[in-house]
């Protein structure tokens, strides 16, 4: 027996997930599956309920930040890049401050736009980029961070004026294909664009290749799809930026990810509880997709730290 097996927890891989489980029903926490990943172990999984497609809120969003490096990869944009040297001016020309505007602003949601792209007026709209570019900033890019629909949506736009095509269609053969994902479904504005921001769809099996693939460094199945510089800038020390939240799992925002608690661990993040855990100390990614309403989610993180963490 090894050193490291000799200091690995006498756990059974069937009871792996068991205390987590226990807990996950004892708090109600709405989880519907539960799937670990570890290198080189077996797969785990359990579900609450039947595996269907689902809408992963938010985690969304780390699809398209994974798109955006992919996009920098091939030369179609830098992150330094104004904004308005991808997008037209709408009819009314560009709102006061959107020409300061980067893609790193869009990325972090630090843009300054009031477009946040929640409101039904504004989701609605038949032109959603020529309100975002018409609308002037209420702060400075850079100076505040604010949740943003709209802002992670103007990358799905810059990418589609970038290659002719919906950020969905784009990412079929170079992403959901070699995962394995057929034919994802993902919410489109008026115009034909991707939300980008929120609106895909997928089952709890084919959102867990999505956390494989950021623990493995953009690696899946021997194919590089990634860069896995781009998947360690996501979550460098100078991609963080503080949210003023005083939740402390919510506190960090990177490039599409937030920044846990654990030492080194990163997270997608989607609304009632869709999670993408990198956890890279255990060599591990947790992927969990949940209906939890009325709670914070920062619930089920906690279960996860204390009932499986310790098991890895």
């Amino acid at each position: 027996m090894s050193a490291a097996d000799a200091a690995s927890p006498a756990v059974a891989d069937p009871l792996l997930l068991l205390p987590l489980r226990q807990r996950i029903l004892e708090q109600r926490l709405g989880v519907r599956a539960v799937h670990l990943h570890r290198a080189g172990r077996p797969e785990l999984s359990h579900r609450f309920t039947e595996d269907t497609a689902e809408n992963i809120y938010s985690v969304s969003k780390t699809v398209t930040a994974l798109a955006v490096g992919m996009a920098a990869a091939e030369g179609l944009l830098d992150l330094e890049d104004l904004l308005v040297d991808h997008l037209p001016a709408p009819s009314g020309g560009y709102g006061a401050g959107i020409e300061q505007v980067r893609l790193r602003h869009l990325l972090t949601m630090t843009s300054g736009s009031p477009i946040l792209g929640f409101l039904d007026e504004q989701r609605d709209h038949p032109d959603l980029a020529s309100l975002l570019l018409g609308t002037a900033l209420s702060a400075a890019p850079g100076q505040r961070w604010e949740y943003s629909n709209g802002s992670i949506f103007l990358l799905s736009r810059v990418l589609t004026e970038r290659t002719g095509q919906s950020m969905r269609d784009w990412l079929m053969p170079r992403l959901f294909a070699p995962l394995g994902i057929p034919n994802p479904q993902w919410h489109t504005t008026r115009d034909g664009c991707s939300w980008g921001a929120t609106g895909l769809h997928l089952k709890s099996g084919q959102l867990a290749r999505i956390g494989q693939l950021m623990l493995q460094r953009g690696r899946y199945d021997g194919a590089q799809l990634v860069p896995a510089a781009w998947i360690e800038a996501m979550h460098a020390e100078d991609a963080w930026v503080a949210t003023g939240d005083p939740e402390p799992e919510s506190a960090q925002y990177g490039y599409g990810v937030w920044r846990c608690t654990p030492d080194g661990a990163w997270r997608a993040d989607g609304a009632y509880g869709q999670l993408l855990i990198v956890l890279p100390r255990q060599d591990a990614a947790v992927t969990i997709t949940s209906r939890l309403e009325g709670r914070g989610i920062a619930e089920i993180l906690r279960a996860v730290w204390q009932e499986l963490l310790p098991l890895l």
